[in-house]
């Protein structure tokens, strides 16, 4: 089974699925921003990276769409300041 990650527009969250479970990040549009607002990985995904997958993911499509990240949720923000690659992209 491959990973699949979507934008599900419609609950507001990028989505991740790992072993046939969902990993995911709630979000908010501004102008010019993304607010990441919760990530969430099941119990059975944790310390297997799956978390810091989604947020490579939402990270890339940000800078696809030209648009900073605001993360109010503490793994969001821990993530991006720890990240060389989209560390310049926090807002």
């Amino acid at each position: 089974m491959s990973d699949t990650f979507r934008d599900n527009e419609s609950a507001s969250r990028y989505e991740l699925v790992e072993e046939g479970q969902l990993a995911w990040a709630d979000y908010r549009r501004a102008p010019g921003r993304l607010i990441i607002d919760h990530v969430e990985s099941p119990i059975a995904l944790r310390g297997k990276g799956t978390a810091g997958r989604l947020m490579t993911a939402v990270a890339s499509e940000a800078r696809k769409a030209s648009v900073k990240i605001t993360p109010i949720c503490g793994y969001a923000a821990s993530w991006l300041q720890r990240s060389k690659d989209f560390s310049d992209l926090v807002a």
